[in-house]
């Protein structure tokens, strides 16, 4: 199978480019990510600056109708003033990634993998995140040249799969999304996730102290050097 990889020097390869980073240098500074799904506007942008305020460098916003295309045009510009770059989100066709670059985003993120669709976003100069729940799905992945893997569901998948996956992926950065919050967070990146993505947490007084105290003990903590490979 034919890898996506476009070629060294591409904005959607492991070169770095100034408006749309690789994975591996988006999640360099932290292991944990923000998902905003189906919020206005203004909430969009409130709780970005939150996420940034608290050390995570990446937001996603899912781009499913005209709401959120606004949410996410705006937490963009939000970003570009924070030197932060913004993701789309929930991308499940070509045409949403057309959207997506026309909005600004930095990078895609999908709940499946589909090839077209992880094709035209590095086309566009966009890293994919496909989204993966099965060993067959992670190789494929791979074997499309996809570094960096969406764990989804998360918490129906559950801790064990991603120990699971150590054995035959040991290399796999997975970001484990769907259901993440202060009181799973850790058990999830004991469990081998590299990234946990939160969202509604952030929301909460109580368990942002809780996700500051997480991010401060992973920073402390010796972590392993990002990996080079293939374009995610």
């Amino acid at each position: 199978m034919a890898p996506l990889t476009p070629p060294a020097g591409h904005p959607g390869s492991q070169d770095e480019g100034p408006e749309h980073p690789t994975f591996d240098a988006l999640f360099a500074g932290s292991p944990m990510m923000a998902i905003f799904r189906g919020m206005e506007v203004e909430h969009s942008v409130r709780l970005a600056g939150r996420a940034w305020d608290l050390g995570l460098g990446c937001v996603e916003v899912p781009l499913q109708d005209a709401r959120s295309r606004r949410s996410l045009e705006a937490v963009v510009a939000a970003g570009a003033e924070r030197g932060r770059a913004v993701g789309a989100g929930t991308i499940t066709s070509v045409e949403l990634v057309a959207q997506a670059a026309e909005a600004g985003a930095a990078f895609t993120v999908a709940p499946g993998l589909d090839a077209e669709v992880a094709r035209a976003s590095l086309a566009a100069g966009m890293p994919h995140l496909p989204g993966v729940a099965t060993a067959t799905e992670v190789q494929h992945a791979r074997a499309l040249g996809l570094t960096w893997l969406k764990a989804f569901p998360a918490t129906v998948l559950g801790t064990g799969w991603f120990r699971a996956m150590k054995g035959p992926f040991p290399g796999v950065p997975f970001v484990a999304t769907g259901g993440i919050d202060a009181a799973n967070a850790d058990a999830y990146l004991d469990a081998g996730a590299r990234v946990v993505a939160v969202g509604s947490a952030l929301e909460d007084p109580a368990q942002v102290d809780r996700l500051a105290e997480v991010l401060a003990a992973r920073a402390a903590a010796p972590h392993p050097a990002p990996r080079n490979g293939p374009a995610a």
